[in-house]
Order: structure tokens, then C-alpha cells, then sequence
């Protein structure tokens, strides 16, 4: 699970991307609005969580801009605002949640399971396929209720189209999920996660169709 966290408070982003990462997520910190649309060109997230007092841009501005622009992911206020007006207006922009400062970790880390669960699972907090389960508070996967044993690429993988099941997902969205920090993945090694997954998941009745020149889509196998 990829969350982009927007905040220009060193200290603060530091502690969040500590935590949060110690809890199974995948955090990328971003100091401004700008360099902010900048990844979220450049990569794939789950969820963002915004200031609203950024160095560059008005938070509620950026807000509005990226909703403007379709993007549909959940999005967390996280700001020291805690006027009634800025509140409504941030929900009224497009946010699906609003915390102020200062704040409980344990509160922020519940508030996004629900976002998580309201958008990728429903009102459970488990993704389900075959005889697959992603459950989106552990991150962990399931099959046939054992723990999937996959390497954390594999697993990552997996998640990722688990979340995305039913859709399509290019080669290039794969790469910016699974790619570390200055290490690009060559295509051909996307063929082999896919390959080995392939493998792996497919005696629980998903599979994962390649559409030739569009990418991967994870579906059930009695759909084949």
C-alpha cells in the first residue's frame, strides 16, 4: 500500500514515514505541492495525506487542482487548521477525511485503514479472489487461510493487482510500484515477477492474463 505523504515539516514527515513504514506501508515524502504532482506523475499511489500549509501552494489549492484533474485517490487532510470553515471546505474540495494537529498516530493510522477499506474493500477490510485474500490493515495474503509465503516483491506485486483486481495495469505502473529508490526495473524483469507469481497463485483460482501490448489483468480462473 503506496501513500504519498505531502508535508513540509521535516521533523514530522521523518516520524510518519517512520511509523507508518514499521506498520507494512510504503511511504514518499513530498516538501511541496509542486514536486507533490511531480511523483504523482512519476509513480503509483494508494492514498495521499496532505498539510495544508505548504510552502508553495495552499493546500485546499493543490486540493482542488487534483480533484479538477480526476484524480480519484482517498485523500487525508493532516494540517493545523482546525477552523470549522477550513474544515468544511477541505471536505468540500474533494478530501475524504480531515485531522488537525497536533494528533494520535494510533487515530491517523485507524482513520486510513478506513479510508483503505471504504475504497478498495468495501466495508471489509479484506480483498477476496479466488481462493485469495488480501487483508489491507496487515498486508498480508492469504491462501485458502494460510499465509502465502512470496518474496516482498511478490507480495507487493501481488497486493497491488489485488487492489486493482477486475482492471487492467500497464507494465509502467508495475514499474513505479516495485521499483526502489534510484533502481529502475527493466521490463523484463516485471515478465519474471509475473511469471513466478503466475505460478504461485494459480492453483487458487486466480490467474493473471497478459494483454498483449496493454499489461496484466488479474482475474478469476473460472473466467478463462
Amino acid at each position: 500500500m503506496n501513500i504519498l505523504l505531502i508535508e513540509d515539516d521535516a521533523v514530522l514527515a521523518d516520524g510518519l514515514i517512520h511509523t507508518l513504514s514499521n506498520s507494512g506501508y510504503r511511504v514518499t515524502g513530498a516538501i511541496s505541492g509542486n514536486y507533490a504532482e511531480h511523483l504523482l506523475q512519476a509513480q503509483d499511489f494508494d492514498v495521499i495525506i496532505l498539510d495544508l500549509g505548504l510552502p508553495d501552494i495552499d493546500g485546499l489549492v493543490l486540493l482542488r487542482q487534483l480533484r479538477s484533474q480526476k484524480l480519484a485517490l482517498p485523500i487525508l487532510i493532516l494540517t493545523a487548521r482546525d477552523n470549522i470553515n477550513d474544515r468544511v471546505e477541505g471536505i468540500m474540495q474533494g478530501a475524504d477525511d480531515y485531522m488537525t494537529k497536533p494528533f494520535e498516530l494510533r487515530e491517523l493510522e485507524v482513520r486510513l485503514q478506513a479510508l483503505i477499506r471504504r475504497c478498495y474493500g468495501g466495508f471489509n477490510h479484506n480483498i477476496e479472489m479466488g481462493r485469495l485474500l488480501l487483508d489491507t490493515q496487515t498486508h498480508q495474503i492469504k491462501a485458502d487461510g494460510e499465509l502465502l509465503t512470496l518474496s516482498a516483491r511478490e507480495a507487493e506485486l501481488l497486493e497491488f493487482l489485488l487492489l486493482q483486481s477486475g482492471k487492467l495495469v500497464c507494465k509502467d505502473r508495475i514499474a513505479q510500484r516495485l521499483s526502489s529508490d534510484g533502481e529502475a526495473l527493466a521490463d523484463n524483469a516485471i515478465e519474471v515477477y509475473i511469471h513466478r507469481l503466475r505460478k504461485r497463485i494459480e492453483p487458487y483460482g486466480v490467474i493473471i492474463r497478459t494483454v498483449r501490448g496493454l499489461g496484466y489483468l488479474l482475474e478469476n480462473k473460472n473466467y478463462e
